[in-house]
């Protein structure tokens, strides 16, 4: 009798340690099926990265937030895929545990996932609306900043600038810029209130069906498709067909430095269209410096501040096109914008906040 219990108490023993080394395998392969998985769909997002910061910047206007936007979207889609892995994993474990006894296991493998990456049938457009969800939280939340502040003005503020080398050609930044974005059609989407800029940038400027929009904005298709109509008509009556040729708006640019150097009024003028604008951009309202000024005489009487600039001024391109960055002393001054049409300047828009200034990616000027 002893022996007997004697035995039956080494197979369970056996037993045990058997199911023991079952769930321990179990957990391993897991684990590093769950890692491969992981790192498949981040590189998959990655792929999807760049028309993603082109969503958020047109939405947002800020290279930081629309990057802060774009890695939220990672955020949530790595945590729905593990939520989904998760719960098939534990499903896989139940149907197997009846099985522990005899030392039979069944791994996991990414196949098996059912996360929401297999799930959905256009991951692109899937996070194309996220990061629309996460650039409409920000912009309404921006927006009631601005309502609570008196030391922040739209009419003055001029968006994150994407500024490279008139010789070097960035990949990243043709893929962001696409379309030719130049800060004129960000600042009149600044304007827009945030259901209509998102309607609009994600139905007109990629494509995103209003079926698909409407229930980010919490509206009808209908109502969605007005909202974009309205968008529309505000950028169409705001924004000037500037001129797309790089050559062509270079020579403008150029003779506006020469002018400039010169303190040349009369060969300012003769740049400027007559209705022409400028803005200037330095931060607080509180600095007095932040202003926006209309008409070709009024502009050209400016001719004293550019002069003190202009013999540090770098040509570079700003949103693609031809502009400016001042330099005194070696640090970024400012940077300026330029919208041409027909030969002549509408528009100058011109940051010089330090703070945003040494947050932007500014290229090597040399001297």
């Amino acid at each position: 009798m002893t022996e007997m219990i004697e035995d039956a108490s080494a197979k369970a023993a056996q037993a045990a340690q058997v199911a023991q080394a079952g769930h321990a395998a179990q957990a391993g392969h897991t684990a590093q099926a769950g890692q491969a998985a992981e790192d498949s769909l981040a590189a998959r997002f990655e792929e999807h990265r760049p028309r993603l910061n082109a969503v958020a910047y047109r939405m947002l206007g800020s290279l930081s937030e629309s990057e802060d936007a774009v890695q939220e979207a990672w955020f949530r889609l790595s945590r729905t895929e593990k939520a989904a892995v998760g719960k098939a994993t534990a499903g896989k474990a139940g149907s197997t545990g009846e099985h522990a006894g005899t030392g039979e296991h069944a791994g996991v493998g990414a196949g098996d996932e059912a996360g929401v990456a297999g799930e959905v049938r256009n991951l692109g457009g899937w996070l194309t609306t996220v990061v629309g969800r996460v650039c409409l939280d920000l912009l309404r939340s921006r927006q009631s900043r601005r309502e609570d502040s008196l030391d922040v003005s739209l009419e003055t503020h001029v968006p994150d600038p994407v500024v490279s080398r008139v010789d070097v050609v960035d990949p990243e930044q043709e893929v962001l810029l696409a379309d030719s974005v130049g800060l004129a059609l960000l600042i009149v989407l600044d304007t827009l209130a945030p259901a209509e800029r998102l309607a609009f940038v994600l139905h007109d400027m990629f494509a995103v069906p209003f079926e698909e929009i409407a229930p980010i904005v919490e509206r009808s298709t209908a109502a969605t498709r007005q909202l974009a109509s309205r968008a529309r008509r505000r950028v169409q009556g705001s924004t000037p067909a500037q001129e797309t040729d790089v050559a062509k708006q270079r020579e403008v640019v150029e003779a506006w430095m020469a002018a400039t150097k010169a303190g040349d009024f009369d060969a300012l003028l003769a740049l400027l269209d007559p209705d022409v604008v400028l803005r200037a951009d330095s931060g607080e309202l509180s600095s007095g410096l932040s202003k926006l000024v209309r008409g070709a005489a009024t502009v050209a009487g400016q001719a004293a501040m550019f002069a003190r600039l202009a013999v540090h001024q770098h040509l570079v391109l700003v949103n693609g096109l031809p502009g400016l960055v001042a330099t005194p002393g070696g640090e970024v001054f400012s940077i300026g914008s330029f919208t041409v049409v027909d030969g002549r300047i509408v528009e100058i828009d011109i940051i010089a906040d330090p703070e945003r200034l040494r947050n932007l990616r500014i290229p090597p000027l040399g001297d």
